[in-house]
């Protein structure tokens, strides 16, 4: 009781209720924009390091260092063009036949398979994700390389030797064989991705397809891939950056190499193997900021990709949207 002789009432208890809801909700924005800052500040932080140890290098070799086929520490020459053509090469390898084995796959997983079966098929394919890269990599060194070298690529040499990329002599190391191991990585993400995309398309439109007179194919072409577009071009762009940067299993696999040859059977380094394979014994101050020059190119790439991502992703919403 006040000297006035009032007593205040007691806030209600829908009031009490209304104010735990406002501070929760305060609490989760605070939470949510702190996790996000978070998230951005690690981001600037890890490119300002790369950047900054990078920077030597920089100074002294350019933008041409992007362009230069060159890579020698006894003389403190460098440039990055071979481990660039390799990780293109590689990757690319790894998309055009990761790409419609995982799209088949999904495809299987949700309009053909049995349900019984679709389940421990798409479990085998969720764990082949989670096969350590290091262990891959000595499977490719023992057991898939040789395989390689005595029979795809002779036979590929055979039917298809007068197209450079297929020339050479074959070898149980190499771009081909590092593109071939990447792909083995890159199918479980992309097949996951793709299967809950289809998995996501109404099955209203999918009936009534079929109840229009569409074949089966003609509503997978029709309805489902057209609906997940643009989800499927983010998961390959994201299988896409999985593959460049991969770092162990390639350097395990590739055999290691600075030139640039045509041949896909030749030995050679992407951006990723060759900091893995170098750094810990890179003998001058010069050649471990190249390396970082080499992440650093990395890390563009990287961010780029993840951009072109949305781009894609962003242009197929706006046309479904005017389509609707």
């Amino acid at each position: 009781m006040t000297s006035t002789g009032y007593t205040p009432a007691a806030p209600a208890p829908d009031e009490l209720r209304r104010r735990g809801v406002r501070l929760g909700d305060a609490l989760f924005r605070g939470v949510s924009l702190l996790a996000a800052l978070s998230a951005a500040a690690l981001l600037g932080l890890i490119a300002w390091k790369v950047f900054d140890l990078a920077w030597p290098a920089i100074q002294e070799f350019g933008l041409s260092f992007v362009w230069t086929d060159a890579w020698n520490p006894v003389t403190d020459s460098y440039g990055a063009l071979a481990f660039v053509y390799g990780t293109v090469m590689t990757s690319l390898i790894a998309l055009v036949l990761a790409t419609p084995l995982s799209i088949a796959i999904a495809l299987f997983l949700t309009e053909i398979s049995p349900r019984r079966l679709a389940g421990p098929i798409a479990t085998m394919v969720e764990l082949l994700a989670a096969i350590p890269s290091v262990v891959l990599g000595l499977w490719g060194i023992l057991v898939f390389g040789p395989w390689v070298r005595d029979h795809l690529e002779p036979w590929l040499n055979d039917h298809l030797g007068f197209i450079p990329l297929f020339s050479g002599t074959p070898q149980s190391s190499g771009l081909f064989i590092a593109g071939l191991v990447l792909a083995i990585m890159v199918v479980p993400i992309v097949a996951s991705i793709c299967r809950e995309l289809f998995l996501s398309v109404p099955d209203e439109l999918e009936e009534g397809a079929l109840a229009l007179g569409a074949t089966r194919w003609e509503m997978v072409k029709g309805v489902v891939l057209s609906s997940s577009k643009s989800g499927i071009a983010a998961a390959v762009i994201l299988g896409f950056g999985r593959a460049i940067g991969e770092a162990i299993a390639v350097t395990q696999v590739i055999g290691a190499g600075a030139t640039i040859q045509w041949s896909l059977f030749s030995t050679g380094d992407t951006l990723a193997s060759r900091i893995a394979g170098q750094y810990q014994g890179a003998v001058s101050k010069m050649q471990v900021s190249a390396l970082f020059y080499l992440g650093a190119i990395l890390l563009v790439i990287g961010l780029l990709t993840n951009l072109l991502a949305q781009v894609i992703v962003g242009r197929f919403e706006h046309q479904r949207t005017g389509a609707d």
